[in-house]
């Protein structure tokens, strides 16, 4: 005959796998659940990144605005070249920045390749290179006109 203390212990085992299991079974569907969720997500973000990737190169290929019918010559960019240019100018770097429309910083910091100008920016900047001091300054003039009519209409 069995001993009673073998029989409980016996009992309490297998009434704690059963509650164990009944705990851990909805656990366990969840887990599962939760990773075929995530591995979706991961396709769904990879996915998302090669649109964007080739959103972004082809924005960078052609831009729609800068072009016409006639596809003119890209513009080149180089820091030696644009201090160059707002030296023989004899701009200083706020002059010239009022010019491109942009600040004596970016100029700076175009002219030491810490950034580069966008696009627009870049049309500006070709087309200040066949220009002399004279119409530089007649320019200039303009914009500082147009700033003191603005000020005076606030």
């Amino acid at each position: 005959m069995p001993n009673i203390r073998t029989v409980l212990k016996q009992e309490i085992s297998r009434l704690s796998r059963k509650e164990s299991r009944s705990q851990i079974d909805p656990t366990k569907k969840a887990t599962a659940r939760h990773r075929l969720d995530i591995a979706a997500l991961k396709r769904q973000v990879a996915q998302l990144e090669r649109q964007v990737t080739l959103i972004s190169r082809q924005a960078f290929v052609a831009p729609p605005a800068a072009y016409s019918n006639s596809t003119p010559k890209p513009v080149r960019f180089g820091a030696g070249a644009l201090r160059s240019l707002r030296n023989r100018l004899g701009l200083s770097a706020i002059d010239f920045g009022k010019l491109v429309g942009v600040s004596a910083q970016s100029i700076y910091n175009w002219e030491h390749e810490s950034a580069r100008p966008r696009p627009e920016q870049l049309t500006k900047l070709a087309a200040l290179r066949g220009i002399g001091k004279r119409e530089v300054g007649k320019r200039l003039k303009q914009l500082a006109s147009g700033n003191e009519t603005r000020r005076q209409k606030q």
